[in-house]
């Protein structure tokens, strides 16, 4: 090898050092930036040169510069992320559920429930006291209006939630559309060979706006040959090479509220992302938040159908010169048990007492049994039957109106009439003599008969003022077994409600702290190889340094060498 060619060796090698301090130096810069990758400079021997017999190197050159990164560790680390940000946004939806519930409070709906049926206890020590009676009727009151704010107040998280899952489509639109802009230019960057240098910086957005969009849904992301990714969720790809899907938000119905759903644009089918935060959001609203509200729907309305099925067996202080059934039926032809009520009632029968004022004093004059016959077999009873059977008793007067109600009236304003002793549940089906109004726990409420007149309150079964018999089974009602609850009282189907609650939100948070815990190691595991260690990035700067002055070392020999063979 000539001299020249060695001067031109010890240049590549201190071009070859000046690349790698330059590298070592971009990583010492970013040591602190987040999502930087750290970057290496790949060294090869030059190609060799033939002299003769003799095979002669001709030094070092820079292969590439590449970003220190295990692919295979990214996409579980993406994994990871979507799995944490599910359980995360579920937790959220379990810890506003339990500060909502606020169970153990002085104000939570346990102590109204016991403070409810403990006023219905006092009515049997005073049952002519009529104060006494307003009180149970306020409680009555104040126990609907806590359920009413507990499904409100639960609602309208869940409509919050909702209105994320729809901001989250324009996030997912925003992310493929940067990660396909990054892929042409990491493509026209890298010239589509993977084997030169990575474009370093654009792999870095590329690999943070893929975490961010893991964030929200779970993918898989394969790297084509051209250095481009594609991104897939599920079946469909969301991004490849410079193309992307968007993905529109739909609009539904479900439990009476409206719900958003996310789907691809381009095929009209929706993501149903397994993890990320779309998913997350998604089981909070549908599961966590919506299976709390159908499960209190559930407890009130066993609450207002089965206390209504025995408040309405009674009678109070004073009895009916009118009244009006709350619910409709959609026909007054059809049967009873398919009419459209909310409650259904069974066959049985109920009493029809009638009285007479005479001389300021209340005459019973006749008890009268209706009977409901929903059998199966002959004629089902409809609600035109039972206002026929009822308008044939003396001196009441009884229609279905217009809206598909009952309509019940004494014929003089001397005549009263008391309900009573119903098998069929007919009167708590239809709202006639009932304590609670609605069916839900958004509508719950309390007859406005009985807070306009609370000596109404049923504490008798014997007839109007004559015993307390059905505020004693009213009093007790908390923890009898319900039939239709499979032998659950309402204090056992409360302690569920709770309880799942409960229990659902403890197996959130292991969860949760377990998606972060895994999440946390695989970030170290990253760090490990992708991460700058300020130590190793000046072992290697000295490295090169030495190397470096080396190589102008032996340049400084050749250039004596050279003088000498000029001086010659």
């Amino acid at each position: 090898m000539s001299l020249f060619g060695s001067i031109r060796l010890a240049a590549n090698t201190l071009r070859a050092d000046q690349i790698a301090m330059q590298v070592i130096g971009q990583n010492i810069a970013n040591a602190n930036t987040p999502g930087y990758i750290r970057e290496e400079t790949v060294l090869t021997p030059a190609p060799t040169q033939r002299m003769g017999n003799l095979l002669l190197g001709l030094g070092v050159r820079v292969e590439a510069v590449i970003q220190k990164i295990d692919l295979f560790l990214e996409g579980r680390l993406r994994g990871a992320v979507s799995e944490k940000a599910s359980a995360e946004a579920q937790e959220e939806a379990y810890v506003n559920l339990e500060q909502i519930i606020g169970e153990l409070s002085e104000t939570d709906l346990s102590t109204a429930l016991t403070g409810f049926f403990n006023s219905i206890s006092e009515v049997l020590n005073q049952p002519e006291n009529v104060s006494v009676r307003n009180l149970a009727v306020l409680n009555g009151v104040t126990l609907t209006e806590q359920i009413r704010s507990l499904s409100s107040r639960v609602a309208q998280v869940r409509s919050d939630v909702n209105a994320r899952i729809v901001t989250i489509a324009d996030d997912i639109n925003r992310l493929t559309e940067e990660i396909a802009r990054l892929n042409v230019q990491i493509a026209e960057t890298e010239g589509g060979d993977v084997s030169t240098s990575d474009a370093i910086g654009l792999r870095d957005q590329r690999l943070e706006a893929l975490e961010r969009l893991a964030e929200l849904i779970d993918i898989r992301v394969e790297e084509q040959p051209s250095g481009t990714v594609t991104v897939y969720r599920g079946g469909e790809f969301l991004v490849t090479e410079g193309m992307r899907r968007e993905v529109k938000v739909v609009r539904t119905s479900d439990r009476g509220l409206p719900v958003a759903e996310i789907r691809i644009a381009e095929t009209d089918s929706p993501l149903n992302p397994s993890a990320g935060e779309l998913h997350g959001l998604t089981a909070s609203r549908d599961t966590v938040l919506g299976g709390f509200l159908d499960r209190l729907d559930t407890f009130a309305a066993t609450l207002a159908f089965e206390f209504n099925k025995v408040y309405s067996g009674g009678q109070g202080l004073n009895g009916f010169r009118e009244v009006e059934s709350e619910f409709a039926v959609t026909s007054k032809d059809a049967a009873l048990d398919d009419a459209g009520l909310p409650f259904v009632p069974k066959t049985g029968s109920f009493e029809v007492i009638t009285y007479r004022m005479v001389d300021g004093q209340r005459v019973r004059l006749k008890t009268t049994d209706v009977f409901i016959n929903l059998t199966g077999l002959g004629h089902q009873t409809t609600l035109a039957d039972v206002a026929d059977a009822l308008d044939a008793i003396d001196g009441l007067s009884a229609s279905v109106n217009a809206e598909g109600r009952l309509e019940i009236a004494t014929d003089s304003p001397e005549e009263e009439f008391a309900l009573g002793n119903d098998t069929s549940g007919l009167l708590a089906a239809i709202g006639v003599n009932t304590f609670f109004t609605g069916s839900t726990a958004a509508d719950l409420g309390v007859s406005q008969t009985l807070r306009d007149d609370p000596a109404k309150f049923a504490a008798s079964r014997g007839g109007i003022g004559a015993d307390t018999q059905n505020a004693v089974l009213l009093s007790r009602f908390l923890d009898e077994p319900i039939a239709s609850q499979n032998g659950a009282s309402l204090a056992v189907l409360y302690d569920r409600l709770v309880g799942e609650t409960t229990q659902g939100a403890t197996v959130a948070r292991a969860s949760a702290e377990g998606s972060r815990v895994f999440e946390q190691t695989l970030r170290g595991q990253k760090l490990a190889i992708s991460g700058v260690s300020l130590d190793e990035e000046a072992v290697r700067m000295i490295q090169y340094q030495k190397s470096f002055q080396a190589s102008a070392r032996f340049i400084a020999a050749l250039q004596e060498m050279f003088e000498m063979l000029v001086n010659l």
